[in-house]
């Protein structure tokens, strides 16, 4: 099967966001790519823009890939309320849905704290301090490494 790795975009603090991001994953960038790396006569970029990531990638466990980028400054802003989109996890395991849970979290909002609920799922949702919203899921049918 195909992956499919979450693609982010940032209103210019891409890489603090990812800097955060590694902090809970662990691991190092594959990739950051900068505006001013692309830069021509045929393709001008404004001072304003040039430091912004074009560009960064994060390896997440085995397979998973966390990108981003951030939004040109003459392209306008992503929305940030009523975010542009969700990631979800499937946790290998309760210990580690609650050390990504709390991570990620850190200086966000709560939504659901994470728990055990009616269908049998250890879940929790929140949106992170850089407006990316997230679920957590952990199910104890599949097995603790399953």
């Amino acid at each position: 099967m195909a992956l499919l790795n979450p693609f982010i975009y940032f209103n210019g603090n891409a890489e603090e966001a990812f800097t955060f991001y590694r902090s809970v994953f662990g691991g190092e960038f594959a990739r950051v790519a900068r505006y001013k790396d692309i830069a021509s006569a045929d393709y001008p970029i404004s001072e304003n823009d040039a430091n912004r990531l074009m560009h960064i990638a994060l390896p997440i466990g085995k397979s998973n890939m966390l990108l981003g980028s951030d939004v040109m400054e003459h392209r306008g802003q992503v929305m940030v309320n009523d975010n542009r989109y969700t990631i979800v996890i499937q946790a290998e395991g309760q210990e580690e849905a609650d050390a990504l849970f709390s991570g990620l979290s850190a200086g966000g909002r709560v939504e659901m704290p994470i728990s055990y609920g009616p269908g049998g799922n250890y879940f929790g949702m929140f949106t992170d301090r850089f407006g990316v919203q997230w679920m957590l899921d952990f199910d104890p049918r599949r097995g603790e490494n399953a």
